[in-house]
């Protein structure tokens, strides 16, 4: 099972960046997905996630209206999509699926800084 994150990096704040996470090794389609993030000396949050059909999504009320996440399942990948971003968006973000089975990826740098 993997679960690799890309498309992280340095960003001026206002500026935009889309995350990618793709999956292997179990049954993507079963499963709904989501984005965390862990700042520095701060617990991991649930940024976003999004039912297995992409059906329904849900936000953490720091991003809504910023940040979209949407899946391709013939890809097995997972997106999002953050515009206007701010410093505190700074974190390590984190790709999970899998329910029960609790599956993680190894995270991506998100910088926002001037």
């Amino acid at each position: 099972v993997q679960l690799v994150e890309s498309g992280g990096g340095l960003v001026q704040p206002g500026g935009s960046l889309r995350l990618s996470c793709a999956a292997s090794g179990f049954s993507f389609t079963t499963y709904a997905m989501s984005w965390y993030r862990q700042a520095p000396g701060k617990e991991r949050e649930l940024v976003a996630h999004i039912t297995n059909t992409g059906s329904n999504t849900d936000y953490a009320e720091s991003v809504k209206g910023r940040f979209t996440i949407s899946r391709d399942n013939a890809k097995k990948r997972v997106y999002l999509q953050m515009n206007s971003l701010k410093p505190e968006d700074t974190a390590v973000y984190y790709c999970q699926g899998g329910g029960r089975l609790n599956y993680w990826g190894q995270g991506t740098q998100v910088t926002v800084s001037s």
